[in-house]
């Protein structure tokens, strides 16, 4: 930021219609702050943008003055990508516009938008997407890099159902991409995560849903959990596309229906979204109860809504977090085995291991139609350690590495690149697999030095 001279810094004030924040600004230390409490980075001016002309002008201003680039949405990344040190953070978070067109089903969502917003709008009209689970979750960083949740086996991936985007690219031009616009870049898009541009509107394709779903959790004991994953396991291998059921094992929280005897024990979840006739669901979710001896359950029928914001509370932020993520195309006794072994010696309260189960409609889609390549990932895992201190990054990041290697024998091809830690630029190139190579063609061609780099970055060399 040395390059910019205070009154360059007062002309680009003067031509932005946002908020432009330097570390002396009252406002400026709470902007910075994202999800992940590890990452504390200190730009050295903040563009808090409220139009596309914005995003343009920011951009111009980082190619003129070859700033590095931050680019924040949600602030949700695991990896902090959405704030850098010394150089440009632009900030989308007050881009928060959704347009609904219910008889074409059809959204309009800036980049600033969460899913909780998002989903409130198109509830209205009682439609949706898919998309995560965590209500807090920014729609733009979670669609760049695939996106899935309680919806894609049903109606696939969140790239899969995204029609359309407005983008600025590297140039400082913006452009619009669709199948028949700047198809190539549209491609890009669609898993390539921040690498070709800065994405000012998604339009999205959207689907009957609700208002209301049956959802909800089934709580097992942890010394019944070979007995209950494995049956999961193969469960989950045949059952229909409406239906979701995921896996967590961790450490109870108080949760009302759990007696209090469990609350800080060791716990196995199974945690399901069926999108269909509640009725209907009821029956085919009956089998899950068998799975073991119930501590309780807690499902019913309640707004998608609700549903989509019911583990906000364990993901809070302001605590330190550190991923390692796999893909499987199958649950083996190995991984389950895995899974169980250190589930068993979790390293603070909230750790957990989760199973996030897609296939069903994201299995459907040819590898090669996107950048997201990853369609024989019937599951996701994530090792989620989370914790408060710093005295405790050592162990809990530890655990989480003996885990992600321990369970890598049993894992099919690529990654979630939503999922990969700061850590982790080793494993972009596996994280896409068979498109690796032609993203990094397009990089050449929309982003040739490499300016936007702060992200699951693909060099264009």
């Amino acid at each position: 930021m040395d390059r910019l001279q205070k009154t360059e810094i007062e002309d680009f004030k003067a031509h932005f219609q946002g908020e432009v924040l330097l570390p002396d600004d009252a406002a400026y230390d709470e902007v910075r702050q994202i999800w992940n409490a590890m990452v504390d980075r200190r730009p050295g001016l903040i563009a808090r943008c409220v139009s596309p002309e914005d995003v343009v002008q920011a951009v111009r201003l980082a190619r003129k003055h070859n700033l590095l680039v931050s680019i924040r949405g949600g602030g949700h990344n695991i990896a902090g990508n959405a704030v850098c040190d010394d150089g440009l953070m632009i900030d989308l978070s007050l881009m928060k516009k959704v347009q609904v067109d219910g008889n074409a089903r059809r959204a309009s969502v800036e980049p600033g938008c969460t899913l909780a917003d998002f989903d409130a709008v198109a509830q209205a009209h009682g439609l949706a997407t898919p998309l995560g689970i965590n209500s807090t979750t920014g729609v733009a960083g979670l669609t760049l890099g695939g996106g899935f949740g309680w919806l894609s086996r049903k109606h696939g991936m969140t790239v899969d159902n995204l029609l359309s985007a407005d983008i600025v690219t590297a140039d400082g031009n913006p452009v619009h991409a669709s199948e028949t616009e700047n198809d190539d870049l549209f491609w890009g898009l669609r898993g390539g995560g921040g690498n070709f541009g800065i994405v000012t509107s998604f339009e999205f394709q959207l689907h009957p849903v609700g208002p209301d779903v049956l959802s909800g959790l089934i709580v097992f004991p942890f010394d019944q959990a070979k007995s209950v994953l494995t049956q999961f396991a193969r469960f989950t291998e045949t059952m229909l596309d409406d239906l979701a059921v995921w896996m967590v094992t961790r450490k109870a929280p108080p949760l009302p229906f759990l007696p209090e005897d469990v609350h800080g024990k060791e716990i196995v979840v199974l945690a399901l979204c069926y999108a269909g006739d509640p009725v209907e669901g009821e029956k085919l979710i009956e089998p899950l109860r068998g799975f073991g001896t119930m501590l309780g359950e807690h499902i019913g029928v309640q707004p998608y809504t609700a549903w989509q914001q019911a583990f906000d509370p364990l993901l809070a932020r302001g605590a330190r977090n550190y991923w390692k993520s796999h893909n499987f195309s199958q649950l083996s006794a190995g991984a389950v085995d895995a899974i169980i072994e250190y589930a068993a010696r979790l390293p603070s309260p909230q750790c957990e291991i989760f199973i996030g189960t897609i296939g069903g409609q994201t299995a459907r889609v040819a590898p090669e139609a996107m950048a997201y390549s990853a369609r024989d990932a019937n599951y996701v895992m994530n090792v989620h350690a989370r914790w408060e201190s710093a005295a405790e990054d050592e162990r809990c990041i530890a655990w989480a590495r003996e885990f992600f290697a321990k369970s890598q024998p049993f894992a099919s091809g690529g990654a979630y690149i939503n999922f990969l830690t700061q850590d982790e630029t080793d494993r972009i190139a596996f994280a896409y697999g068979a498109t690796y190579d032609r993203l990094v063609e397009l990089k050449k061609k929309y982003d040739p030095t490499n300016l936007f780099r702060m992200n699951q970055n693909i060099k264009p060399v």
